[in-house]
């Protein structure tokens, strides 16, 4: 892992790779963690994510930019054995989830996919721009959040 998280740097792969089209939104967020805070970060989690865009599978519910953080806060702080969901870690996990989720609603009003995209042709991507951005911030709060848990150093400007 590394020690020091250049936050415009997550930001930029997260919505480099969602624009170039080599991922969507949920797989460029655990990308460009994975790039950028933990490069051991197994790739599995990113075909992992892969069904959770466009608000799962398709389904315009909960935007993919918070399932693919989401993704990502588990892999660092979930558990990995078959505990009471009064565990701490499991608690603490779904307080940062939560925590996650309502920054997207203070940001962005709704978590919802199909609010977001309404009167926007998908075919004709008309969606990016605004799920780009969407992916950019989350991959952003999703690194912060990280790195507070973590006690690891925040680099906020420039692209190393």
């Amino acid at each position: 892992m590394k020690k020091e998280i250049n936050i415009a740097k997550v930001r930029s792969d997260a919505e480099e790779v969602f624009r170039s089209g080599k991922y969507i939104c949920a797989e460029a967020i655990v990308h460009s963690i994975r790039e950028n805070v933990d490069p051991n970060m197994p790739e599995a989690l990113i075909s992992a994510a892969s069904g959770f865009p466009q608000g799962v599978g398709g389904a315009r519910c909960m935007c993919g930019s918070v399932s693919g953080s989401v993704i990502a806060l588990g892999y660092f702080f979930g558990r990995d054995f078959p505990t009471a969901i009064t565990d701490p870690q499991s608690l603490k996990t779904i307080m940062l989830s939560f925590e996650l989720q309502e920054d997207f609603k203070k940001k962005f009003k709704v978590l919802c996919c199909h609010v977001h995209l309404k009167g926007k042709d998908i075919e004709k991507g008309e969606h990016v721009e605004q799920c780009v951005s969407f992916t950019g911030e989350m991959a952003v709060k999703t690194a912060e959040i990280i790195a507070r848990e973590l006690k690891l150093n925040i680099v906020k400007e420039g692209v190393a």
